[in-house]
């Protein structure tokens, strides 16, 4: 009796442990994914912002720092067609990884269809040949018309009517043997036909240095002029480009455009259309140390050594 006394305890407490060490082991919490709806975890997010990063072809992403003015400038465009291609209602209100269309949509640019010249018709040749013997259609009058009778003219109109000479016929001209007259349309323009000029009298204290300096640096006082390098029209005037300064860009062709910075004042404005050697600026010293114009030439918006298109001097 007193066995059971003492082993009742110990089987009472056994059970306890048991049924805690059950209730401990509660089952695994099981996550539940449904591969038919969209995942919105963050590394996925990443993932597609990263995917969208790729840049388009005739596209451009926006970086830290840029400008619309800067990005027209780099791609050799107009500002305004910028805004106008993106639908941007503000030109100053672009983001970081905003892909912008810098090229001109598909079909904004009408394509010329030249079609080949057609040569003249054909000549049907024919020949006279002799004239028909039909005498119900010919009317035939004396030789002579009418003559007093003699034994001389009797025997002379009892002579026969000579044939008339045939008439030689020519050979049809071959169309292949002759050259056929083709209009001949002017020659295009080319980039190289742009007829440039120098937009300074100052000589050259700085050149063009790759992935230095874009363009060359002509010193000058302030107030001297600016000219136009070339015929073409202003497609920015502006002082938002760091610098810069005072800024003006002429577009000359569908290839090239000139820049004139640092300007202390600006005699024309955006959508002008300028003549070579036109006065458009004041020279000055804006977002620079001293008086001098910086002269950049572009070619598709990359920077190029304006030595080799000036004329020398």
């Amino acid at each position: 009796m007193s066995s059971l006394k003492t082993g009742f305890p110990v089987l009472l407490g056994a059970l306890i442990v048991l049924l805690a060490g059950c209730a401990s082991h509660a089952p695994a919490p099981v996550e539940q994914r449904d591969s038919g709806s969209p995942v919105t975890s963050g590394k996925l997010v990443v993932a597609t912002v990263a995917g969208a990063g790729e840049v388009r072809p005739g596209f451009y992403m926006v970086k830290k720092g840029d400008t619309l003015y800067s990005i027209s400038l780099d791609q050799g465009q107009n500002y305004r067609d910028i805004a106008a291609w993106n639908n941007l209602d503000d030109p100053n209100k672009i983001q970081v990884g905003q892909q912008l269309r810098v090229n001109p949509p598909e079909g904004a640019t009408p394509v010329a269809v030249t079609k080949p010249i057609a040569g003249p018709a054909p000549v049907e040749a024919r020949s006279l040949g002799a004239p028909s013997a039909n005498t119900d259609t010919l009317k035939k009058e004396p030789k002579g018309g009418k003559q007093p009778y003699s034994e001389q003219a009797w025997a002379q109109a009892q002579k026969p009517e000579s044939a008339p000479a045939p008439v030689a016929e020519k050979p049809a001209e071959k169309l292949a043997d002759k050259p056929v007259p083709v209009a001949v349309a002017p020659a295009a323009v080319g980039d190289d036909a742009v007829d440039w000029t120098w937009p300074a009298t100052g000589k050259v204290s700085a050149g063009f240095v790759e992935g230095s300096n874009k363009g060359v640096d002509i010193p000058g006082k302030a107030g001297d002029p600016v000219h136009a390098a070339a015929a073409g029209k202003v497609t920015l005037v502006s002082n938002a480009l760091r610098g810069y300064g005072n800024l003006v860009v002429i577009k000359h062709n569908t290839s090239y455009l000139s820049v004139y910075a640092h300007n202390s004042k600006i005699l024309v404005k955006e959508g002008q259309s300028v003549t070579k050697g036109q006065k458009i600026a004041e020279v000055g010293s804006s977002d620079t140390d001293a008086p001098k114009l910086h002269f950049e030439i572009r070619r598709q918006g990359k920077p190029v050594d304006p030595a080799k298109y000036l004329p020398a001097r």
